[in-house]
């Protein structure tokens, strides 16, 4: 750190005195000094950083547990973007004497993968900022002056992978939970690789895919005493898409929450509200004791289908038609339903009649419960849910994904809604990776750092007021970093 020391003493402190100097001519300017104030912490930032890796380095070159095995190569120049900013520093290439495997051994150390030029913070910048915007701007979020390009974000997106929720706290006790399903449908650039699109006989493009949303509450509350707004209590979300699980593995996700979190043995119902849809209904059967409610949207957009033609009549065949669905049979239903069909005058108006019946006897207790449960039974909010955990960022402006792309994203955004920390994610990315077995630290002597320092103590020592504990200091970093010099 001596170089970070002059150079705060040397450069920084007058760089600062300077910034004082012309805030106070003009007071007006104080964005311009915040912002002098933190480029130069940032300059000195990255100083020390690079200097400690470069210590690290030269710990490398001095080892002798090293030198049993490796053998300098040579040094050279790379860069690593941060999250403060890019570091230009200098590390070995060493070369294994058995195997002749050639490693940049700080790198192994340090548990960045080969070539790797990012670092844990940025990437998790970078992801936090994609994740909501796009993929330029996560790249341009990786630090204050740096960036990379969407496409090193895109490639790091499509290889992340999920933790599995480890919850071992006590389970809740309640009557009701309530799970909201629904899809948003996303436009492909491509399914696996660019060009395999393929145009069908009626002339359309097999370019789309749906992306699954299921949430878990325990309720609604308003969001203040005096508000008309209302919000879920204690809200979960689960994302996917045509690539990673399938549908069976998606619901199972889904129950071992539940199964984690609640005491299910006690439960009076769990109600599923949703549109009707093959792969929601899969969860019903794949989840035990799941009661399925029509969502209020879909139900009322059918009913509105079958009544449109009636004008002045609307409100009152309406009116029928939620009375039979409430409180008679299928047949009743069928009956309203000819007496729609006895109004009709054209062959649009008829196909929308029955696409409105068959919609409904398809999800005919599912939208009997809607109707008759009004007391247990929470409104559906899952349009409004798709629109922004999925809609927002895939699908609301003109964009194009591929299968792994699509899917992905979606996952990142349920990760990010129920509050995941993107640098834990980042880091669970390298959980798998083998590393080396341990080895003995090696033990350096206070003589040994005392040679390796009396060159550079001689230069600065003006600043010993600042290093009277050097010594001891060096010794123990030294320490540490040996005992992190695995079998190499």
């Amino acid at each position: 750190m001596f170089n970070s020391i002059r150079y705060f003493n040397e450069i920084s402190t007058i760089n600062f005195e300077n910034l004082e100097k012309d805030f106070l001519k003009d007071p007006t300017r104080i964005a311009e000094y915040v912002l002098g104030v933190s480029d130069e912490l940032r300059k000195v930032g990255l100083n020390i950083i690079k200097e400690s890796l470069e210590m690290m380095n030269q710990f490398l070159k001095e080892s002798n547990k090293r030198k049993n095995d490796w053998v300098v190569e040579k040094n050279v120049r790379k860069q690593l973007i941060t999250s403060l900013g890019a570091i230009d520093y200098t590390k070995t290439l060493f070369t294994n004497k058995d195997t002749e495997e050639m490693c940049y051994l700080l790198d192994r150390i340090m548990e960045l993968s080969s070539h790797e030029r990012i670092t844990e913070d940025a990437e998790a910048k970078m992801l936090e900022e994609a994740v909501q915007t796009s993929y330029r701007r996560g790249g341009e979020a990786v630090s204050p002056v740096d960036n990379v390009s969407k496409q090193t974000v895109k490639n790091k997106l499509h290889v992340l992978r999920f933790p599995e929720e480890n919850y071992t706290g006590e389970k809740k006790v309640l009557d009701y939970l309530f799970l909201d399903a629904d899809e948003d449908h996303v436009s492909l650039q491509f399914r696996n690789e660019k060009g395999d699109l393929v145009v069908s006989k009626n002339g359309y493009k097999n370019n789309g895919m749906i992306t699954k949303l299921v949430y878990v509450y325990e309720g609604i509350e308003k969001e203040s005493p005096k508000s008309t707004r209302h919000r879920l209590i204690n809200p979960h979300y689960f994302c996917t898409g045509n690539n990673e699980k399938t549908n069976e593995e998606f619901w199972d996700e889904v129950y071992r929450y539940l199964d984690a979190h609640y005491d299910l043995s006690k439960m009076k119902k769990i109600y599923l509200n949703a549109d009707g849809g093959a792969w929601i209904k899969a969860g019903k059967r794949r989840i035990v004791g799941i009661t399925y409610v029509l969502d209020e949207f879909h139900l009322q957009k059918y009913i509105m289908k079958m009544v449109r033609h009636t004008m002045d009549s609307m409100e009152d065949a309406k009116k029928e038609i939620y009375d039979s669905i409430r409180k008679k049979d299928k047949n009743d239903f069928r009956q309203v339903v000819e007496k729609l069909h006895d109004c009709a005058t054209t062959e649009q108006q008829h196909k929308r009649i029955d696409e409105g019946k068959d919609y409904i006897i398809s999800n005919w207790m599912a939208a009997k419960l809607r109707l008759t449960k009004r007391d247990t039974i929470k409104g559906c909010s899952a349009e409004g849910h798709v629109s922004h955990v999925l809609s927002s960022r895939m699908s609301s402006r003109p964009m194009g994904w591929s299968i792994v792309g699509g899917t992905k994203m979606s996952e990142l955004r349920a990760y990010y809604y129920n509050g995941g920390n993107m640098l834990e994610l980042v880091r669970y990315q390298k959980e798998d990776l083998p590393k080396a077995a341990g080895m003995e630290m090696e033990y350096i002597s206070a003589a040994q750092i005392n040679h390796y320092r009396n060159g550079e103590r001689s230069e600065l020592a003006k600043y010993s007021e600042c290093m009277m504990h050097t010594l001891t200091l060096d010794a123990k970093k030294k320490a540490w970093f040996n005992g992190h010099i695995w079998g190499l």
